[in-house]
This record gives C-alpha cells, structure tokens and sequence, in this order.
C-alpha cells in the first residue's frame, strides 16, 4: 500500500511528515499513526497522530509494532509507537501513506493513552 498526497488519512494509517530539524534550515520525513477517527478526519483539516520511533524506548506510553502488527504495508525495522507524543498536524503535509495497522493494534495505542490521560496522584 503507497498512497500519495491527496487521499484523505484515514484512522489506522502509517503516514509519513515532513519534521524539520530543530535549526529549521532542513527536514526529514518519519512516520506517524492516525489515532482521530474518520469523522474527525472528513469534518477537519487536521489529523490527530501518535510518533513512532525505531529506537527501542520501552516505556509507560510506548506499544512496541512490527510488521506482524499491519493488516497492510509492512515496516523496515520494528520500533516502538510513542503514545505520549502526540501531534495535531494538517492532512496537507501528509507525504504519503505506506501501511495500516489493524485494530487490535489500535487499540493497544488507545490503551495506552488511557493510562497516559488516567487520573491519579501523580
């Protein structure tokens, strides 16, 4: 699955952004998962994601994600899906899309960002 620029994102989806360096002056593209809903998505111009990383940072937040966790597409390497960050970016930027991942995953993130937003003492 390669879906280019122009195609509404949909929940699931592994998209790639442009993230420019922290002097501006250049960008690299990473990947991101949709984690707002489709409503969300066809009503807004934004996309609401979640970061992945392919630094092996297990944490509170993280769902580690291999191939085995894609219905469609595959990765590179396996990494880890940073459910503590969290972007609200325009569907402009989307580069392209390469791969979805299946509900079940999907639902590890929202778990995850369950206990990221629980309520507690600190």
């Amino acid at each position: 699955m390669t879906t280019r620029t122009g195609t509404r994102p949909s929940q699931g989806d592994i998209v790639l952004i442009p993230i420019p360096f922290t002097n501006l002056a250049s960008r690299k593209r990473r990947p991101v998962i949709v984690i707002s809903n489709d409503a969300y998505n066809r009503a807004f111009a934004d996309i609401v994601v979640v970061a992945m990383t392919s630094s092996p940072f297990p944490g509170p937040y993280t769902v580690p994600i291999t191939s085995a966790d894609l219905e469609d597409g595959r990765l590179n390497r396996p990494g880890m899906v940073r459910a503590d960050k969290i972007y609200t970016l325009s569907q402009g930027i989307v580069v392209k899309t390469f791969g979805r991942v299946k509900q079940e995953f999907l639902d590890r993130i929202r778990a995850s960002l369950a206990l990221l937003t629980a309520g507690g003492s600190g």
